[in-house]
């Protein structure tokens, strides 16, 4: 009998999502990722964001959120359109994922999210993204290469 393992996928894929310059208290949201082809079973989400030169709260946060569709692309949590774009909807409809702590002026902030944890383990969705929610004090930083979102998908193979 094999052993289980996990067999991961390409690294750096990116999540189309255009933060830069963002407003303080302003959300976006970022293009759907299509997962029916690779059929990740999870998937970790890595997002890198960097705070304004002035003005950032010494208690402020980015806040991450997924959203996601069981229609194929019909409907999707929350009021996401799954493209790149200014989210004004339901934030209390999405799942939350987690925080950036962005408590100091020009600095850069990196954690990495577990997307089938947000939805209880249950696999990833066929189609999802993510919505970014800041709440740092401050508009995040203008230059768009000081920010990003990629993700890595993972599989289960037998060894």
């Amino acid at each position: 009998m094999g052993l289980l393992t996990q067999l991961f996928g390409t690294t750096n894929q990116t999540i189309t999502l255009t933060i830069a310059s963002l407003g303080n208290t302003s959300a976006r949201e970022s293009t759907a990722i299509v997962n029916t082809s690779n059929l990740f079973m999870d998937i970790k989400i890595q997002m890198k964001v960097k705070t304004n030169a002035a003005g950032t709260s010494a208690t402020g946060t980015v806040n991450i959120f997924a959203y996601a569709t069981a229609d194929d692309g019909t409907t999707y949590s929350g009021g996401a359109t799954g493209t790149d774009a200014a989210f004004t909807n339901n934030k209390d409809a999405l799942i939350f994922l987690g925080s950036l702590p962005t408590i100091a002026n020009a600095t850069t902030y990196v954690s990495i999210f577990n997307l089938s944890r947000a939805f209880g383990y249950g696999g990833v969705p066929a189609k999802w993204g993510i919505v970014i929610d800041n709440q740092s004090g401050a508009a995040l930083d203008a230059t768009g290469g000081s920010h990003s979102a990629v993700y890595q998908g993972i599989n289960a193979t037998v060894a």
